[in-house]
């Protein structure tokens, strides 16, 4: 690990100021992944910002009955969260899924959304990767890539997301809330926070130069039922093959999400109208214009059944 400078921000404001002023600094809270990337070389950091002092650690009511999840809430009190397990328990379930406990006690809900993707492509620096040295190539397309994207890449990178709550998030229509280091705030939908790779896969959300996640905020509950359903090559401490997030109402309709298969949180709203016809009316349009490789094709027939489970269940719960 290089050698680096480190401060304690005291103000949100202050924070997003020191980073933005130097392009080699970082924000830290819980460190769960950026730790890692420093010892492996993948990120060099000269000065770190830690916001762990900062007031954005709760969980409120909004006005419009939904809920204000701060930055710095931790990954396990968001899941037991009684409010949210009342009324959001997709978003229990996809954390609870998502790391070992010692994980979780120590992420954070913005940290938790910003994770970086762990293709072994990426963490090997002695492999070409286009998110890591833009430029030098993409080993994965040729190489072993069951674990990767079948939608939403390009040529320059076939990566998916980690996180399992950002897909809980995308079904739940989260917003995202920045600020600015002249303190100006931003509200970004969870929609329009993560982008695709295209010919800049390093580009992988809509965040500007320092700025900082404070919170998240979701909207009123929707009712139904939710399922998280993760399918992984392990029961625990495993990444996703294919992950659906679903909201199903009394009367079939309502939405689904997808990790494991794209480069973000994988919706498309149009999907969301075929749920009272089935997995196979489902899967086919969320994964309209799939481009699997040889050896990830099956993650398309594993998105149907994992849905169709998933449906199944919900209509026993309901």
């Amino acid at each position: 690990m290089k050698p680096f400078t480190y401060e304690r921000a005291t103000s949100p404001a202050q924070a997003a100021a020191a980073v933005a002023r130097n392009r080699q600094a970082k924000f830290i809270a819980g460190g769960t992944n950026l730790l890692d990337l420093m010892k492996s070389g993948i990120e060099e950091p000269t000065h770190l910002v830690d916001v762990n002092g900062l007031d954005l650690d709760e969980i409120t009511e909004t006005p419009e009955g939904g809920l204000r999840i701060g930055a710095l809430v931790r990954n396990t009190d968001l899941a037991a969260d009684e409010r949210v397990r009342r009324d959001y328990g997709l978003l229990s379930r996809a954390l609870l899924a998502g790391a070992s406990g010692q994980l979780r006690n120590k992420a954070t809900t913005a940290g938790n959304l910003l994770q970086r993707t762990r293709c072994p492509y990426f963490y090997d620096t002695a492999q070409p990767c286009n998110k890591r040295l833009p430029g030098s190539g993409c080993a994965a397309i040729d190489g072993f890539s069951r674990s990767h994207a079948v939608i939403g890449a390009s040529q320059a990178c076939i990566a998916v997301h980690p996180s399992d709550m950002a897909v809980a998030m995308r079904a739940l229509d989260a917003t995202v809330e920045t600020m600015h280091g002249d303190g100006t705030t931003r509200r970004i939908p969870i929609a329009d926070f993560y982008t695709l790779p295209g010919k800049t896969p390093q580009v992988e959300n809509a965040l500007k130069p320092g700025e900082l996640i404070v919170a998240v905020t979701l909207p009123k509950p929707a009712g139904g039922v939710h399922i998280y359903h993760k399918v992984r090559d392990r029961a625990s401490y495993a990444f996703a093959l294919v992950s659906v997030a679903a909201i199903v109402q009394k009367d079939g309709t309502g939405v689904v999400a997808l990790g494991g298969v794209a480069p973000r949180p994988w919706r498309v709203e149009a999907a969301d109208t075929a749920m009272p016809q089935g997995a196979q009316a489902v899967t086919t349009k969320l994964l309209a214009g799939a481009k699997p490789t040889a050896m990830n094709a099956a993650k398309i027939p594993l998105v149907e059944r994992t849905l169709g489970s998933v449906l199944l269940q919900a209509r026993a719960s309901a």
